[in-house]
Order: C-alpha cells, then sequence, then structure tokens
C-alpha cells in the first residue's frame, strides 16, 4: 500500500474507534465504489455501515454543502436560528406520521439521538423504565449504550430500569408464530402480571434489527406491540437510523409494519456521509425543557444542508423505489448462492437492508469463523462488505441507494468466489488475526 495508510491509521488513531475486519484504506470514491490506497476500485456492499445511503461524492450533497460553506450560517442553531435547520425540522415533520409531528431535536449522529430520547421520554412522563430488545444495538454513547441489548456492549453500564426482551427470530425460534409468540407473551409479562406498564416510559424498536442480525419480525408482530403499549400510555420510540430513508423500499421502514411510532430517530443516511441525526416526537417530550439536551454544533448549516439534499434526492430520483426493485434483485442473487453453498441457511430483509446467516452442521450452529474468512476475501476480490450478528454470522449489506442491478451481478459473483475460497482453504484463520470484527 502507498505510504502504507493503513499502518499510519494503527499507529495514530486510538482503537476504541476501530472495528476491523480486514487491513482496508481508501483514498476516495464516487458511487457504489470506493478506491483503495493500492489503486484497486472496490465495490461497496456496506456504504459505510449504511451512512452513505446516495453514495460516493454524490453532486447533490455536493452541491449543498459548498452552498452552505460560501456564505456560512454560523456554525451552530445553539443560539441562533439558521434557515438550513429549520428547513429541515419542517421537512421532517411533514414526512412523519400524526403522533409524532411535534418538535425536531438536531444531533450528530444515531446514538447521540437516542440517548436524547431516553433522557427526555423519562423526564417528561415522570416514569423510571424502558423497554427495548435483545440484541439491539441503539448506539454507542453511555446512554444510548444504556437502552441497547447488544451482546458487544454487555460490558457497559444498562439502565437501572431497562427490561430487555426477546426479538422474534424464526428460523430459531420454531416459526414465525412461536417465536412472535415468545417475544409477546414475555412483553404481557412485564406489563400486565408483573404490574410493570404504569412504570414504562417507552419501548425503543428497530422495524428491522440490524446488528442484531438483519432480522425481520412476522407479519402482523408490531402491530401487537403497538396495541400494548398503547393500553399502558407507553410511548413508542422507533429506532430508524440505519434501516430508514428509504433503505427498504418505502421512505421509513415502520411502513412496512402497520404502526404510527410516538417518536422517530433518524441517523446514519440522513447526511448522506455527514454528521447529522435527528430525533422527531410530540411536543410534550421533545420541549420538556431547554437547554436539555444540547452541543454546540447541532443542527450546523453545512450538515442540515446536506440532509435537506439527501431527502430531496432520494424523493427526486425515486431511490426507495430503486432499493425495492434492486433490493429483490440482490435478494435473488444471495438465494441463488444458497443453492450452491450450504453455509448460507437464510436470507432475510427488506430492500436493500438483507442478511445472509451463515451455519455450519445440523444443528445450524453459528458459522462465526466462516463468515470472518468470506468478508476478507471478499475484500481482497474486490467487495466490501461486513457481517453482524449477536453470533458474528450474518452477513449484511447495506449498500448506496444508487445501486445498479449490474453492480448487483458483480458483487453476487465476488462473493461465491470468496465463499468458495473459504471452503478450499485458499484462505485460513492465520489470513483473519487481529481482525476480530463484532
Amino acid at each position: 500500500m502507498t505510504a502504507d495508510l493503513y499502518s499510519r491509521d494503527a499507529a495514530a488513531l486510538s482503537s476504541m474507534s476501530h472495528l476491523r475486519f480486514f487491513p482496508q484504506a481508501v483514498t476516495g470514491g464516487r458511487g457504489c465504489w470506493l478506491r483503495s490506497d493500492d489503486g484497486r476500485d472496490l465495490l461497496d456492499f456496506s456504504g459505510s455501515w449504511g451512512a452513505a445511503g446516495l453514495g460516493h461524492a454524490h453532486p447533490a450533497i455536493r452541491a449543498a454543502v459548498d452552498a452552505a460553506l460560501s456564505s456560512q450560517a454560523g456554525a451552530s442553531l445553539l443560539s441562533t436560528a439558521s434557515e438550513p435547520a429549520v428547513l429541515l425540522a419542517e421537512r421532517l415533520l411533514s414526512v412523519v406520521p400524526r403522533r409524532a409531528r411535534g418538535r425536531v431535536w438536531l444531533g450528530h449522529s444515531g446514538s447521540d439521538a437516542n440517548e436524547t430520547v431516553v433522557r427526555a421520554v423519562l423526564a417528561a412522563t415522570g416514569r423510571s423504565r424502558i423497554i427495548a430488545f435483545e440484541g439491539g444495538y441503539h448506539g454507542g454513547t453511555t446512554g444510548s449504550v444504556a437502552v441497547s441489548g447488544h451482546p458487544v456492549q454487555d460490558a457497559s453500564a444498562r439502565l437501572p430500569g431497562l427490561s430487555l426482551i426477546p426479538f422474534p427470530n424464526p428460523l430459531r425460534d420454531g416459526g414465525p408464530e412461536a417465536a412472535a409468540a415468545r417475544s409477546l407473551d414475555r412483553l404481557r409479562t412485564l406489563l400486565e402480571d408483573e404490574g410493570t406498564g404504569a412504570d414504562i416510559a417507552a419501548m425503543f424498536i428497530e422495524p428491522i434489527q440490524s446488528d442484531g442480525g438483519m432480522l425481520v419480525a412476522p407479519d402482523g408482530f408490531f402491530c401487537e406491540v403497538e396495541a400494548l403499549c398503547r393500553r399502558h400510555g407507553i410511548l413508542l420510540v422507533c429506532d430508524e437510523v440505519k434501516v430508514g430513508l428509504g433503505r427498504t423500499g418505502r421512505l421509513h421502514c415502520y411502513e412496512h409494519l402497520g404502526i404510527e411510532p410516538d417518536i422517530i430517530v433518524f441517523g446514519k443516511a440522513l447526511g448522506g456521509g455527514l454528521p447529522i441525526s435527528a430525533a422527531v416526537g410530540p411536543e410534550t417530550v421533545m420541549n420538556h425543557a431547554s437547554a436539555f439536551s444540547f452541543q454546540t454544533l447541532h443542527g450546523n448549516p453545512v450538515c442540515a444542508s446536506a440532509a435537506l439534499a439527501v431527502l430531496d434526492t432520494v424523493e427526486r430520483e425515486g431511490l426507495a423505489q430503486n432499493a425495492a426493485e434492486v433490493g429483490a434483485y440482490l435478494a435473488t442473487g444471495l438465494q441463488d448462492l444458497a443453492r450452491h453453498h450450504a453455509c448460507i441457511t437464510e436470507v432475510r430483509g427488506k430492500g436493500l437492508a438483507l442478511g445472509a446467516e451463515l451455519v455450519t452442521g445440523d444443528d445450524m450452529a453459528p458459522a462465526a469463523q466462516i463468515t470472518a474468512l468470506a468478508v476478507y476475501r471478499a475484500h481482497q476480490l474486490g467487495l466490501v462488505l461486513y457481517y453482524v450478528g449477536v453470533a458474528s454470522n450474518v452477513l449484511e449489506f447495506t449498500p448506496p441507494l444508487i445501486l445498479s442491478r449490474a453492480e448487483v451481478d458483480t458483487g453476487i459473483a465476488i462473493l461465491d468466489q470468496s465463499l468458495t475460497d473459504v471452503a478450499r482453504g485458499v484462505i485460513g484463520p492465520g489470513d483473519i488475526a487481529g481482525f476480530d470484527g463484532w
């Protein structure tokens, strides 16, 4: 690698912010492609964990950022109103359901947005407890980790009043009906048999549990969850950070579920690669108190302008529809791979939010090592993708929404070769030493 960029990164940057799957170092990118520092073009099936929803170097984002910087309206909304932040808030209020049409809080990431919602719902309702799902990931700050259920965060403190219930996993829980019943029974027990319903401020959900393994709940499951929350006056908080803004074939992922959340959290793709997030919800919660949750650069005009460009482009270019159509094509390609590679036991997801679970043996033991080797080999062959799941055995596909069918064909061919090479022992455990992933 020229100038050994990867080694320089390891020597200068804290490993606390690293999640490494292979020795990747990039110097640029355009569309669905990244340029490696060794001169290779890499097809990006991750989209920087979904953050690059419009791909890399999209002209609409470049133009919006340039215009915002050409006559910069300050750098903060903390003590001043600015047109980009106000326009973004108005736009977000116009696309959320009636229950959430109150106020908009702007932040830097899905983590700080979820943390703010946790603090606000507890303070505004006067209730002390939160419900979330096992395997759920709502961020990496203290307050967002506190309501997450992913085992990678088990060493961090959870909210004392947090209750975690199982997210339905039809593959591992005996099918859709049994999986849904298991989760709903636990929720009813918490709210009714254990009598905690009056103490619970909110329930945090992911409409697709992404980092938990790209899990899709059975049809009707979240309608039952919503009904139970309404019965007990519990706010329903929908974390759309990774799977929202057109990724699943609709603007919001919760639209597939037939529910109407009280609070919606946006992040990642909202800024098209720039740091901005939003929480949208009722005025009684979001205006609980002034100066309740702020940082100086919240709602800065540059990131707010980029977010407006993202929303405009998703609508103007029909990217939700493209995600639905190309996502279905990608899912078909992955299902074809499953017929040739016995390790792929299930392909699931919606649109361009897909997962492929890898297992070994008749007992479907999680194939964590095969998964790690597969993504490493894919990178060697020119494809970028990562893995997720509580057992680190689910290939995750969150490419830019502009992905084409031709690029799907290229990526499927590379993944096919990488899985074949892993099975033949072309690479082995020694190659992935030091790349711990999740």
